[in-house]
């Protein structure tokens, strides 16, 4: 009998010990110190002896490596723009810089101190870049380089940093302090001269007040000898750096905020702290010779003009041919509290206001000249909001956006669920793309995007990858993943199959409080293009792929899963029918008992779904387009439960999902419901665990408080505290810096985005189950440890089994079958594989008509924890890939008016006889993978992962030819082991990430 090396490929380590060793020998290696000692077992007969195969992975594919990072950059804080280069630069709260040029350049570094960015100064056109950070240092980045590194570093002690600038062309960098003096550093040595403008001598010596912290320094664009300086209260200075004096001093009573030169360097505008702005002339000092409150009211009887918001940052930018533009953020009047944060721009006499959907933090006029001499020619005004990044075209007269080519909008609405997927279909990105780019928003600038610099290179190996988010609101977005870079190819709205929500008189906002519609699981199948989702609300949409527009009705179908907790009197076995769904129903009505044990109110909601579906004909423009609906329905007044599992299968056009009361399968080809049937009916008189049947129930009364959705956090009550507790606080400032890979349950746990509860008040409460007369921590400690442990043996056992793992596939359903057939994998939170039969149509043509028959096997196979994957093998160790069903669009036919025949693929082992066993099926669970030789079911090979941890996410992959599992584990540690064809035996080197 042929078996398989299970080894780590971390380290390219070979075979820990000697290839004659028997089977039955045991290893063990040492893992990680959080990730516990993995031991190894061997079952079987010793094979015979063979040559070792040659190693095809090494520990350099192994490695874990920063790349770039995507997603919109963690509380900004800064903007600089190189106007010659055309690159942007955002520097952030932690200390990032994210360095951005046309789509696909797209860089990322890091200030080892963490401090966040003060400011950032371009030394233009020639690739390097000045940083100020909060620890009042100096750096000076090199941009010429793959990886932006610092050239050199500057501390100031005694002196907090304020603002910079640093002139056009300029070997001298200045430096205001909070003390109001301005230092001078050599831009090339990056050390101080030793020229100071002490405070004291730049203001009259007459004033002894001191003028406040440095706000604004920079040079007249007539004369780069004379430097302005403009100090908080209201001072400013023009400085003559040759002679060492002031040339003139303006006073002001308001603070300053900023201050802006005309490009003749005879004029500068100031703005202030009661929303003005003042215009000032170098030959007349005294007073301004224009003072505006844009936003402010003129009062009838002549008296000063009404205070507003400060105005925070205003850029005064002529034109050659038209009149200058004043662009500024704040400023707006104290009478509209509410007024959303906004951008004013003022060209001529015309004032437009521009409302922002976040806080401004900082904004740039992009100008045709780095020459601050010459006219400006402003063409774009970046604006860098708190969540979000704002091009303005300034050329077209209503002031249109651009359209952003970066993935800045990841989290717009909170990432639910992600999924990845390598080596595509190579035309999958170009479809996507195709049917993308037609549902775009109108009313963007039709210019190109102007932050067009850097130097982009696809690379000689590039593949196709995808990666699909689902979104709290429903939303589902397709990225091109595949150079590195993350462009959006496609957004699907799932809301747009129902109804829209009412605020009163719906159940739906007794169990989710926000976000019915949030996404918690997708399938997807490259192939066949078939896209599946479930849904927060107990739904699950299959949806199919079509170039061309339809008008159609929307398929619904409703299940109704119960446990064995509802049951009221004990009553015989019976063995339920899987042809037809409306069979189902009386026997799930007479299992759930009497209905006069229910209130009026769970009555009035028995059997009805989260949400509506739209019954009337629906517009689907090209793209994904819904197929099917299928919804639990409340029981007996509960809410149905949250999926918890999900498989697809284009070539038996099945579907199958589970929860934590049973499992489902639906024939989405023929729109009818094969099985819904309890986990505990799975076993039928195999059942490992003797439950014993319960007592009759009490009445209750429902009430709204008492309605939950229990979902993960009842099948793992304290996951969900520990992860709380350890993960909460990097998931939220990771998932703010950028893009993150989510895992099945972490992405299902820590949902929320910054600053947002990380818990639905439903599933919070998921954990308390109010018929049983325990307290919460018993039943927590009790629900926890029944979910870790193995043993079969307790009566006392916990009744829900939730569905933790489904998978299609050509298989053996009995030990005694002699050839694969069409099988449905089945594994729990208890750690039970079940193997459920299918039996299809011989002919595809009666595949339309012709009943499919689901019967569970009776057989079932134990690990230790909750069934996370499954995978198969056939008799030479390469992956077998399920079947699939070849893409053809349902609405277009052929010329000869008729549609084109199903085209299956299959992968199945192979059948000689000489080779013993066919088939070998991997499992893995939260604690342990094992291997089984079908049809016999002979465990081959168990691999305890982990004893201090758990699995959160497991993947089986082929990799240079070789299968690897790869695991993620709750302490952050990453575990991969490999499959090779060896001496008979198996055996591991274990080491972790």
């Amino acid at each position: 009998m042929k078996k398989f090396n299970f080894r780590k490929v971390l380290d390219g380590l070979t075979a820990s010990s000697p290839g004659g060793i028997s089977s039955g020998s045991s290893g063990s290696g040492g893992g990680g110190s959080g990730a516990g000692s993995g031991s190894v077992q061997s079952g079987g007969t010793a094979g015979t002896p063979r040559e070792e195969i040659q190693e095809t992975l090494t520990s350099d594919y192994f490695q874990i490596c920063k790349t770039v990072r995507h997603g919109f950059p963690y509380l900004p804080t800064a903007l600089a723009f190189d106007t010659v280069q055309k690159i942007l630069a955002i520097g952030t709260r932690t200390g990032a810089i994210r360095i951005l040029g046309r789509p696909g350049v797209d860089c990322y570094c890091q200030h080892e101190s963490g401090a966040a960015v003060l400011q950032l100064q371009f030394l233009i056109n020639e690739g390097a870049l000045v940083s100020a950070s909060a620890d009042d240092t100096l750096h000076l980045w090199n941009l010429r380089q793959k990886r932006p590194a610092i050239l050199h570093s500057l501390k100031f002690n005694r002196e907090r940093i304020t603002y910079c600038h640093l002139p056009f062309q300029s070997k001298w960098l200045y430096v205001g302090t909070e003390r109001g003096n301005t230092h001078i550093v050599n831009i090339e040595s990056f050390v101080l001269s030793g020229y100071v403008i002490m405070w004291n001598k730049a203001i009259e010596l007459s004033t002894k007040t001191h003028p406040g912290p440095v706000v604004h320094l920079s040079d007249s664009p007539k004369d780069e000898g004379k430097l302005l300086i403009g100090y908080e209260n209201g001072t400013v200075v023009l400085w003559d750096l040759k002679s060492k004096r002031a040339d003139l001093r303006v006073y002001y009573d308001e603070a300053i905020h900023s201050v802006c030169w005309h490009h003749e360097g005879k004029q500068f505008m100031c703005s202030h702290s009661d929303g003005s702005l003042t215009l000032w002339n170098l030959r007349s000092p005294t007073r301004p010779f224009q003072t505006t409150v844009p936003h402010g009211k003129i009062p009838r009887d002549g008296k000063k003009l009404e205070t507003c918001k400060p105005i925070l940052k205003a850029e005064y930018k002529t034109c050659k041919n038209s009149e200058p533009f004043i662009i500024f953020s704040g400023g707006l009047s104290y009478d509209k509290p509410c007024r959303r944060p906004s951008l004013t721009i003022m060209h001529g006499k015309a004032i437009t206001v521009l409302e922002m959907d976040h806080p401004i933090v900082d904004f740039l006029t992009l100008c045709e000249t780095p020459y601050p001499n010459e006219f400006q020619e402003p063409y774009a005004v970046v604006v860098m909001l708190e969540k979000d990044l704002i091009v303005v075209d300034l050329t077209q007269s209503n002031f249109p956006i651009f359209e952003n080519p970066y993935p800045m909008d990841i989290h717009d609405s909170p990432v639910t669920c992600t999924e990845y997927f390598a080596n595509c279909p190579p035309h999958s990105i170009p479809v996507l793309y195709t049917v993308g780019a037609k549902h775009k928003k109108q009313g963007y600038s039709n210019k190109e995007w102007p932050i067009s610099g850097g130097a982009w290179n696809l690379g000689a190996h590039t593949y196709p990858e995808i990666i699909i988010t689902g979104h709290a609101d429903g939303s589902i977005k397709f990225w091109d993943a595949s150079a590195i870079t993350l462009q959006m190819l496609y957004k699907l709205k799932t809301s747009k199959v129902f109804e829209k929500q009412k605020l009163e008189g719906k159940p739906t906002a007794e169990i989710v409080e926000e976000d019915p519609f949030a996404i918690q699981m997708m399938y997807w199948c490259p192939e066949s293009r078939i896209f599946c989702v479930a849904g927060v609300s107990a739904y699950v949409i299959v949806y199919k792929f079509s170039k061309h527009e339809i008008n159609t009705e929307i398929v619904a179908l409703e299940v109704r899963l119960q446990n064995e907790e509802d049951i009221i009197t004990p009553e015989p076995e019976i063995t339920p029918t899987f042809s037809d769904a409306s069979s189902q129903l009386p026997l799930l009505q007479n299992l759930s008992g009497s209905t006069s044990t229910v209130a009026s109110e769970g009555m009035m909601k028995d059997r009805i779904p989260c949400l509506s579906v739209k019954t009337r004909p629906v517009r689907m423009p090209p793209g994904y387009q819904a197929e099917l609906v299928v919804q639990l329905v409340w029981v007996d007044g509960e809410p149905p439960q949250q999926i918890t599992s999900l498989a697809v299968s284009s070539a038996y056009g099945l579907v199958a999902f589970g929860n934590c009361n049973g499992l489902a399968v639906v024939d989405f080809m023929q729109k009818m419901v094969l099985l819904s049937m309890g986990t505990i009916d799975l076993y039928g008189s195999s059942d490992p665990y003797q439950r014993q049947p319960r007592s009759p129930r009490k009445s209750k009364q429902f009430t709204a408080d008492n309605f939950c959705m229990r979902g993960l956090s009842n099948f793992y009550p304290d996951l969900t505290k520990r992860i709380r507790t350890s993960y909460q606080s990097k998931f939220y400032k990771d998932q703010a810096n950028g893009f993150i890979m989510n895992s099945t349950y972490i992405s299902k746990i820590a949902r929320r985005g910054p600053g947002r509860p990380p818990f639905r008040k439903a599933q919070s409460a998921a954990c308390m189950e109010i018929s049983l007369p325990v307290t919460t921590e018993e039943n927590r400690e009790n629900s926890f440890s029944r979910s870790r442990s193995s043993s079969v043996s307790s009566i006392d056992r916990e009744s829900k089994e939730t569905i933790t793992a489904l998978y299609f596939m050509e298989s053996f359903a009995r030990k005694n079958d002699s050839s694969v057939s069409p099988c449905l994998w089945v594994g729990t939170g208890l750690g039970m594989v079940l193997i459920i039969s299918l039996n299809l149509p011989a002919a595809d043509e009666l595949r339309q008509t012709e009943p499919v028959m689901v019967s569970p096997s009776g057989k079932f196979l134990t690990l230790k924890g909750a069934v996370l994957v499954f995978a198969c093998l056939d008799c030479t160790g390469v992956l077998i890939r399920p079947p699939y069903e070849v893409w053809r669009d349902p609405n277009s036919i052929d010329e000869n008016e008729k549609p084109r025949k199903r085209k299956l693929v299959m992968h199945s082992p192979s059948s000689s006889q000489d080779m013993g066993e066919h088939q070998y099926t991997v499992v893995c669970s939260e604690k342990q993978a094992k291997v089984f030789s079908l049809p016999s079911q002979t465990c081959l090979y168990v691999h305890n992962i982990t004893e201090t941890s758990f699995l959160l996410r497991a993947d089986v992959v082929s990799l240079c030819n070789s299968i690897c599992l790869a695991c993620f584990c709750a302490n952050g540690h990453i575990m991969t082991l490999r499959y090779t064809l060896l001496s008979g035996q198996w055996r591991s080197s274990s080491r972790v990430i």
